[in-house]
């Protein structure tokens, strides 16, 4: 049933289940889809502009499913978001884990406008935050990154 597409997409092939951590399970999916698609940029910023298409077009229904405001079963937010964290960067280990550790520590902490965005309803309030977050992690790697070029 579309129910059950939706809660499948919502919660990243059902990743969200996890008892633990599964916003963290969410977001080691997006590293992993980056790790697969990072010598095709085209198809990542494609993969990276549907997944963040989908969680807008899922992630409030999941939750009217789920019955509870951005249930930690839908992680489909966390995964368009670090897919967003290495748009643009090399996949060198100090980025990988730099940014997969800076977009954790933003997606708890929802340095501003997050926090306001997460208090949005429906999709638009479980997605925005998320991106928020990577956009800045993203940010700061790019900064990180030509610092250590101009250093090396």
């Amino acid at each position: 049933t579309m129910k059950t597409v939706i809660k499948m997409m919502a919660s990243g092939l059902y990743l969200g289940y996890s008892p633990v951590a599964s916003g963290t399970l969410g977001s080691i999916l997006g590293v992993l889809i980056f790790l697969q698609l990072k010598d095709f940029l085209l198809v990542y910023i494609f993969v990276c502009a549907i997944l963040t298409l989908l969680g807008f077009l899922v992630a409030g229904r999941a939750e009217k499913i789920y019955n509870q405001k951005d249930s930690r079963k839908i992680v489909i937010d966390e995964i368009a978001g670090m897919c967003i964290v290495y748009l643009g960067l090399k996949a060198e280990l100090w980025i990988i884990i730099t940014g997969f550790l800076i977009y954790r520590v933003f997606d708890i902490i929802k340095p501003p406008p997050a926090r306001k965005a997460e208090e949005l309803n429906g999709s638009s309030g479980i997605m925005l935050d998320d991106i928020i977050c990577a956009v800045y992690t993203n940010l700061i790697l790019q900064v990180l990154t030509n610092l250590t070029k101009m250093g090396g």
